[in-house]
This record gives C-alpha cells, sequence and structure tokens, in this order.
C-alpha cells in the first residue's frame, strides 16, 4: 500500500515537473526582456500562442513537426521584433516611460489574441506531441516520452541563454542596457537593436513553450492565458532578472499546483491556490525571490 501511495505520488510530480516546465519556458522570455528593459511583458504569452499557430501553419503545410517548430522560432522572431519596432519603440525609452510600455504590452496581450482569431479562427487545431505519445514504466511510475522530452529541451534553452548572456557580446549589451540604457549609448552600445534582439529571443521561446503546451490543451487563442499567470507566479518566485530562478520557480509552481490538490480535497476547486501560498511566503521572507539581485539603491 505504501509503494502504491509512493509511485502515486511520484506520478503526480512527474506530471507537475512536466507542466511546470512549460511555465519555466515561457518565464525565461519573460526574464529575457526584464533583463534587456526592466519591465514585464505582459503579452507575452500572447505572442507565444501566436507564434505557436505560425508553428500550426508550417506542421499543416507539410513540414515534420521539428522543423515546423524551428521555422515558427525563426518567423516568431522578426513577430517579436517587429512588435516591438511598431508598437513599443514608439513610446519612447521604457526605462523613462514604464507605465505606457506596460500599458501598451497589455493592449498588444488583446490586440495579438485578436489577430489570431481572425487569422486562424476560434476553433482548436492539432498539434501532436512532439516527442510522440510513448512511454515507459519504472518502478511503477509511467515516464512520458513527451514530459522528459519537454524537460530536456527546457535545459537546453537555459545552457543556450546562460551561454548567450555570460559569453557574448550581445548578451553583455542586453545586460548593460538593463541596468543603464543612457550610459550603454554613450558607450557605443546600440541599444534599440538590442531592444529588439530581446523581443525576438523572447517571442522565439515562447513558440517552444506553445509547442510543448498545446497537444495536451488544445490549440486555441486562449491557449496561454492560465500558463502566463503560473509563468509571472514562476518568475515571482524564482526572481524577474534570474533564469536559474525561471527554471526552478516554474518546476516548483508545476509541482505545487498538480500535487497538493490532490491530497487536499477543497483545493480541487483552486488549484491555483498553493502556489501562490508559496510565492507569499517567500516574498515575505525573500522579496527579490529565490534567485533575484537584490536591488541597492542609495539614499
Amino acid at each position: 500500500m505504501i509503494g502504491f501511495q509512493l509511485s502515486e505520488f511520484a506520478q503526480y510530480c512527474l506530471i507537475g515537473l512536466g507542466n511546470g516546465a512549460v511555465y519555466a519556458m515561457v518565464g525565461l522570455g519573460l526574464v529575457v526582456i526584464f533583463r534587456s528593459t526592466g519591465l514585464l511583458n505582459f503579452s507575452q504569452g500572447e505572442i507565444a500562442m501566436f507564434c505557436t499557430f505560425i508553428v500550426w501553419q508550417f506542421y499543416d503545410l507539410g513540414a515534420p513537426l521539428w522543423l515546423a517548430m524551428l521555422l515558427g522560432m525563426a518567423v516568431g522572431f522578426v513577430f517579436g521584433a517587429l512588435l516591438f519596432r511598431v508598437a513599443v519603440q514608439p513610446a519612447g525609452d521604457p526605462h523613462k516611460n514604464p507605465l505606457a510600455v506596460v500599458i501598451i504590452t497589455i493592449g498588444l496581450f488583446l490586440g495579438v489574441n485578436s489577430l489570431a482569431q481572425l487569422i486562424w479562427g476560434t476553433g482548436d487545431k492539432d498539434l501532436p506531441p512532439l516527442f510522440g505519445n510513448g512511454s515507459f514504466v519504472l518502478a511503477g511510475v509511467t515516464f512520458d516520452y513527451q514530459k522528459l522530452g519537454t524537460l530536456a529541451v527546457l535545459a537546453l534553452e537555459v545552457v543556450v541563454l546562460f551561454l548567450v548572456f555570460r559569453r557574448t557580446k550581445i548578451g553583455l549589451a542586453m545586460r548593460a542596457v538593463a541596468s543603464g540604457p543612457e550610459s550603454s549609448a554613450l558607450a557605443g552600445v546600440p541599444v534599440t537593436r538590442i531592444l529588439l534582439i530581446g523581443w525576438g529571443m523572447a517571442a522565439s521561446i515562447g513558440a517552444v513553450a506553445g509547442t510543448f503546451a498545446a497537444p495536451s490543451r488544445g490549440l486555441n487563442s486562449n491557449l496561454m492565458l492560465q500558463i502566463l499567470v503560473l509563468s509571472l507566479a514562476s518568475i515571482t518566485l524564482g526572481g524577474f532578472d534570474s533564469l536559474v530562478g525561471a527554471v526552478v520557480g516554474g518546476l516548483i509552481v508545476g509541482v505545487v499546483t498538480d500535487v497538493v490538490p490532490k491530497y487536499v480535497g477543497f483545493l480541487d476547486k483552486v488549484p491555483l491556490a498553493p502556489a501562490f501560498a508559496l510565492i507569499m511566503i517567500v516574498l515575505l521572507v525573500k522579496p527579490e525571490g529565490l534567485f533575484g539581485s537584490r536591488q541597492v539603491t542609495r539614499v
């Protein structure tokens, strides 16, 4: 009986880790933009949804799913950069006009959602799992290839982003722009181009997240609504400027939201409550999040 309970608990945890990996992917996109602008992009979820439709479009035209995802990432990069150029850049420096930029991202949330419905309709589109529907059983726990593949792709994303931010001139420039856009511009950093790249990278990451979310949730214009909320919770928990924090926070939120309601009956109706309760506790103890950088200001 105990062994059965343990295997059941492990099964719930594995499901939570798979779902949490998707939250972490969207969270990585949020962190990329935050690290270059210091602001949250509330349209990140809808941009990810739109890019997932682009992936589906390539797949529907006959491309293998892995190729469709890569093409969707490329087109998504252009789409994200275009959104910044057309909608965000006219508002001026996001560091000087943060409220205006936040309002614009909320407007993009509504606009991109409507645009997706206009192009692809409101019905669900079928997108198969990238790693198939296969699974294997070990110690009484079923391991889905898709869940394991999601975790593996998340790990690859983290490694790539870490190398970009730590080992490339673009990553160094993005960190410089986030900390001081005016001084960066005086030092010769092309601030606008760096912000374009940041938005493009976030959109590409969103395409990957949507590709893994769509098979189980159904691809429609509401694909990312709940995922965005949980991703915001993830980076709040892990730290707004931390790639590792986005991953750890996403996995924790995924496990908590999938496991706790299974053992606490009344939480079935409010499955998000445990995650947000955990976040409130963490923020009371460490307001910058588990891995976030503490802001130091001079008085």
